[in-house]
């Protein structure tokens, strides 16, 4: 049988579907909405559950109606009854017994009564139903009968009038003239008009059956009776699988299900959902249309997917020459990396960099021994983790980076994590030898703590003591590449098209568009035509770390790319595609997948953000963040997102690479966010909108000082501590009654200071009587604005009437804290 939906459940038990969700959840059944459909088990065991209380529901509802009229009777009577009769405690529980007793016969005699009254149903319906089988039996019986006596008929009227003559033709204009003509002998004037009577007869009769095979064949329409022949007999487990694309519109949906978009429409309104013809559909309704229009809709994945694959094929492996190594740099912020690199490549790169911090990845090609090395180094700062992991993924060997007189930090444990995780080999450089802190032994004694044990201490990994700053050790460092090189015995095909991953993008303010891509496998020319995650380009420059041209690039090599449509992303897949026809079609299919659910979610977001602020159950800081890399937007958005409490948070709502522009202005100003900017810069028109539209720009250079001011942005969002502090208690000797005013206490101060409209409560025998301001202080019948401790005064309170003797009045005041944001 076909599932049902949990609202058709719903309907039929006349429930609400939230309280069979809310059962099947303590049941935990794993059931996303009303839409769901369920199989049998579950909808016998929903039936049972709430069955019974329709039942009991029902019989307490007859129940009541039976009280009330009782008690409407009874009403009656006592109202008819001029004299009210007062009965004793025994007779009256004695009536209430025999009441009881005549309610529970009448109880009985109703149940007795209903379960005729079903059983006579039954029987009714029974033999209606036999009744029924016996008239349609009857009745084509005599259809048969019938069907036989025309068709007897009609054979006897065939036979009676069949002329063994010749027929001929006969022009149908002389009819009237031609009639009896042919015939053997004249008739006479009578048998002329019998033969005329008889033809009429014939004639009228043979068109009344021709009219009635007409009519018949008609209303017999056997396209229609055919398909709900095959609507019936169709079970489930043949439909017909189908693939279907995520939100797609009803338009495309009527050209899959082979039927008109109005035709879906409808069965949307029927299902409750207003949509249009360009509306895009979620996948829920998308398969209950499909259900309902005899098909299995089967989801389908990213389109082109098989473009990005890496995996080595049996002709990858015969064509395999030796490749270089990539060599990835990790370890903790300000232990050495891009010294050590500097060193390597005789260049000085940290000084470029913002705070001495490296914010983005940087790759390199070494020669060492007439050998090529590619070097990337990433950066080593808390936020910048989605960068190292990707540095781990692409990597054939990691050199984890120790400073000597720092042992092992938080950064170099994520980086040994990142390294197993990937499954490398890896080189421990031990720095900073040249310090005078300097103990190497402490290093290897820590990384022993983290499961990674040195060859000095027994182990597999290889480690080195160098220091970046005198360059003693590098050249035993670069010896051990080569070793683990030799080891891996690492080979790529040249002779296929191209496949990489890009470790870094930027927008350039001449260029455009560009990203570092490390080629994994094959060779990249200039002119080939390539997607990148959702984007299609062609590739117009080749540029490596120097700024030469190059006419292609092979595996190992990480290079700089020029013609993309737009800026990718870091970790995205580069694949050259032969057919650029098909390359635009996957493109533009993916694009709109991924814009569709980009749109869903961030409708979703900001309508869910606005409905808690409204609530005022929490308040979040919409933001929209620019960056000149994509590796630094994300690392910047993923810190800033930490940056949350149960009350306050940063919601990113936007993030892209490239200067601040008029439409992330107008973004911020629907959504009342603010703008970051990562070493970008705000373009004039998009500064002028924002200063008219009061939208707050904000533009850094290094990571920690954005996170440090908008954590104190969010602390001026917190709710401040409001902390209570006692000024004085004054005691109540006597009370006086003023006219118009009411009654004031005559006190003495015996602690702190009563000031004039400040808070007080009045307590008697140490229980709270009141609470409200001062509206009147005096002392010796002038106002005062405030009294001493040790002094007497009147002192009115708002909202008390009168006091006694020994009351207490205590005066305090409620000042704010600002709070400190406290991470979770």
């Amino acid at each position: 049988m076909a599932k049902l939906r949990i609202f058709q459940i719903a309907k039929t038990l006349n429930i609400s579907h939230t309280d069979i969700l809310s059962f099947l959840k303590s049941k935990k059944v794993d059931i996303s909405s009303h839409m769901s459909p369920v199989d049998e088990s579950i909808h016998n065991m929903i039936m049972d559950e709430f069955s019974y209380d329709k039942e009991q529901v029902d019989r307490f509802r007859k129940e009541q109606v039976r009280k009330e009229i009782h008690d409407s009777r009874i009403k009656e009577q006592q109202s008819a009854t001029k004299k009210l009769e007062l009965l004793s405690l025994s007779e009256q529980r004695e009536l209430e017994k025999k009441e009881s007793e005549k309610r529970e016969l009448d109880l009985e005699a109703e149940k007795k009564r209903i379960d005729e009254e079903l059983r006579k149903k039954d029987a009714d319906i029974e033999k209606r139903k036999i009744d029924t089988n016996e008239r349609i039996r009857v009745q084509e019986v005599k259809e048969k009968e019938h069907k036989s006596a025309s068709s007897k008929k009609a054979k006897e009227l065939k036979k009676k009038f069949k002329s063994n003559k010749k027929l001929r033709s006969i022009n149908l204009r002389d009819i009237q003239s031609e009639i009896g003509a042919g015939t053997s002998k004249k008739p006479s004037a009578n048998s002329g008009k019998k033969n005329e009577q008889v033809h009429k007869s014939v004639k009228t009769k043979v068109k009344g059956i021709l009219a009635k095979m007409d009519t018949k064949t008609k209303k017999k329409v056997h396209r229609r009776d055919n398909t709900q022949d095959e609507e019936i007999v169709l079970d489930p487990s043949e439909r017909e699988n189908i693939k279907v694309a995520e939100f797609s519109n009803v338009e495309e949906l009527g050209k899959i299900f082979e039927v008109t978009s109005s035709d879906i429409i409808q069965t949307c309104i029927e299902l409750g959902m207003l949509v249009t013809k360009n509306q895009r559909i979620d996948w829920d309704v998308i398969e209950l249309l499909a259900d309902n229009y005899g098909y299995v809709a089967e989801k389908m994945a990213d389109i082109g997917e098989e473009l990005f694959s890496i995996e080595e094929t049996e002709e990858d492996i015969a064509n395999a020459v030796p490749r270089s190594p990539i060599v990835t740099v990790m370890g903790h912020v300000d232990h050495g990396k891009t010294s050590l690199l500097d060193h390597i490549r005789e260049t000085n790169v940290a000084e470029g960099e913002s705070g001495g911090i490296t914010q983005h990845i940087g790759a390199y090609k070494v020669q060492s021994n007439d050998r090529t090395l590619t070097f990337l180094d990433t950066p080593g700062h808390e936020a910048f983790t989605a960068m190292r992991a990707r540095g781990a993924q692409v990597t054939d060997i990691v050199i984890l980076v120790v400073a000597a007189d720092d042992a092992v930090m938080p950064q170099t444990i994520e980086a040994i994590s990142h390294t197993k995780a990937a499954g490398v080999p890896m080189i421990v450089a031990i720095n900073k030898m040249d310090k005078p802190g300097a103990d190497p032994e402490k290093v290897r004694r820590s990384l022993s703590e983290h499961e990674v044990l040195t060859e000095s201490w027994g182990g597999k990994i290889q480690d080195i003591e160098i220091s970046a700053k005198t360059g003693a050790g590098v050249a035993s460092l670069m010896e051990s590449i080569l070793l683990e090189t030799d080891v891996l015995e690492l080979k790529a095909n040249k002779d296929c098209i191209a496949r990489g991953t890009v470790i870094d993008s930027r927008l350039d303010k001449g260029l455009g568009p560009i990203g570092t891509v490390l080629i994994q496998k094959g060779t990249l020319k200039i002119g080939d035509p390539f997607i990148c995650g959702d984007f299609s380009g062609k590739v117009r420059s080749i540029i490596n770390e120097h700024g030469e041209r190059l006419i292609e690039a092979g595996p190992s090599d990480a290079i700089q790319i020029q013609g993309y449509d737009q800026v990718p992303q870091a970790a995205d897949l580069f694949a050259v595609v032969e057919n650029e026809k098909e390359l635009k079609r996957i493109s533009s299919e993916r694009q709109r997948i991924r814009r569709e659910i980009s749109h869903k979610k961030m409708a979703f977001s900001l309508d869910h953000m606005s409905s808690l602020i409204k609530e005022g159950t929490v308040k979040t800081l919409p933001m929209v963040i620019k960056g000149d890399v994509d590796g630094s937007v994300e690392a910047l958005a993923e810190s800033l997102e930490k940056l949350k409490t149960s009350e306050v948070g940063i919601k990113v709502i936007h993030k892209a690479v490239g200067m601040v522009t008029e439409s992330d202005v107008l973004l911020a100003e629907a959504s009342k966010a603010v703008i970051i900017g990562f070493h970008v810069q705000v373009s004039s028109n998009a500064r002028l909108q924002a200063r008219q539209a009061g939208v707050d720009i904000r533009t850094y250079n290094v990571i920690y000082q954005a996170v440090e001011e908008l954590t104190l942005a969010l602390e001026g969002m917190l709710e401040p501590d409001r902390i209570e502090s006692s000024l004085g208690k004054a005691e109540v000797l006597t009370q006086f009654k003023i006219p118009k005013i009411g009654f004031i206490a005559g006190c003495k101060v015996i602690d702190g200071l009563i000031i004039r409209n400040g808070k007080a409560r009045v307590t008697r025998d140490g229980e709270l009587l009141a609470e409200g301001l001062i509206n009147s202080l005096k002392r010796h019948k002038d106002d005062a604005k405030e009294v001493r401790e040790g002094l007497e005064c009147g002192i009115g309170v708002d909202g008390v009437k009168k006091f006694q003797e020994g009351d207490i009045i205590e005066v305090y005041e409620i000042r704010e804290v600002k709070r400190k944001l406290e991470l979770n």
